[in-house]
């Protein structure tokens, strides 16, 4: 099974040859490297920018006014924030031409903590992206989403923001990519660059097939009566395995993967909770003006008389930054225990 780096290097070798992407660029995006996460190695289109991010913002725009599509990559999100003015301006492009003019771009960046990343490599951008008006957001957790989302991004006429969760590059899925071969290793040598000199060396990409996840679409991963947990990236994986442990004392979760931040998946929120009575949202982006809390905010507005207890948000702590320190990070953003604990809170509130 692949990784997401992999997922995200075969859906961006579908992009270049099916799908009319003419750039993939940012720092150390192109070879030798092939990314930080190595997530772009072996791509044609591929070529390094300058430490610019402004500059790679702008290029991407202006590839995308003119029609082209590309993908453009921040190294980490943590430094996306000067771009925030231009990343704007894409996303109004098509509303203030009435129509006539698209940006066909996709802006990807790593985000979260999870790798001991320390200050300038743990911020998450979730909750700033769903403010940029105009951009669609998504947020995989799990290669096959990876795939799907990207390549849908790809295809979108509009810009889209594909987050990559910085602790999941490496982790494996569950199910295969359309047209991956089915033994990992082989996979590897197929489109893993060597370890050393890779002047010479070049991919062999498998037969890939198209496959999308529509933008909006969210999925429940595990289906319970008692209370309904909402989240994506990495944290949905904690939640999963939360979901899992307090099944065998009876307590029924039902786990939603929102996959797209903006625009959500509303219908499938709404129904979970109308048949639960009790929600939880949970992210890593800090507590204060959290995208959760909208989404807590529209069910305490549209589900009031459905609810048993008023609707929480489980989100990273309102701090400058994460500390290097494991204990420091593990304490500014939510852990499994800290999602059962709240679980099990809400559970005991008696409407």
């Amino acid at each position: 099974m692949a990784n997401m780096a992999q997922a995200i290097r075969m859906a961006l070798h579908v992009g270049e040859t099916q799908l009319g992407v003419t750039d993939i660029f940012g720092q150390d995006v192109g070879a030798p490297l092939g990314g930080v996460f190595t997530a772009t190695q072996g791509l044609k289109n591929s070529w390094n920018t300058p430490l610019d991010e402004r500059g790679i913002i702008s290029m991407a725009i202006g590839i995308g006014m003119t029609g082209n599509r590309c993908v453009a990559e921040i190294q980490f999100c943590d430094y996306i924030f000067n771009t925030i003015d231009l990343l704007k301006i894409a996303g109004n492009t098509h509303w203030v031409s009435n129509g006539n003019y698209s940006c066909p771009i996709v802006v990807m960046t790593p985000v979260g903590a999870g790798i001991r990343g320390s200050v300038y490599h743990s911020h998450s951008f979730d909750a700033w992206a769903s403010r940029l008006a105009g951009w669609k957001v998504v947020m995989p957790s799990n290669p096959l989403d990876a795939y799907g989302l990207l390549i849908s991004a790809i295809k979108d006429p509009n810009p889209v923001i594909f987050l990559k969760p910085k602790a999941l590059m490496r982790v494996r899925g569950d199910e295969l990519i359309p047209g991956e071969p089915e033994d990992e290793k082989e996979l590897k040598a197929m489109i893993d660059a060597p370890i050393g000199d890779r002047s010479k060396w070049s991919a062999k990409w498998p037969r890939l097939n198209e496959f999308e996840i529509p933008i909006g679409q969210g999925k429940v991963t595990r289906t319970g009566t008692q209370i309904t947990v909402v989240s994506y990236g990495r944290h949905l994986l904690l939640c999963n395995q939360v979901a899992d442990k307090i099944a065998a004392t009876g307590i029924q979760v039902e786990v939603i993967d929102l996959r797209s931040i903006y625009p959500y998946d509303w219908p499938l929120i709404q129904a979970s909770v109308k048949k639960t009575g009790r929600v939880l949202f949970v992210n890593e982006d800090t507590e204060v003006t959290n995208f959760g809390e909208h989404l807590a905010y529209r069910c305490t507005k549209e589900l009031f008389y459905y609810l048993f207890a008023p609707p929480r948000v489980l989100a990273g702590q309102q701090l400058p930054g994460i500390g290097l320190h494991p204990n420091l990070e593990e304490a500014s953003v939510p852990q499994a225990t800290d999602i059962e604990a709240t679980i099990l809170e809400i559970l005991a509130e008696v409407p």
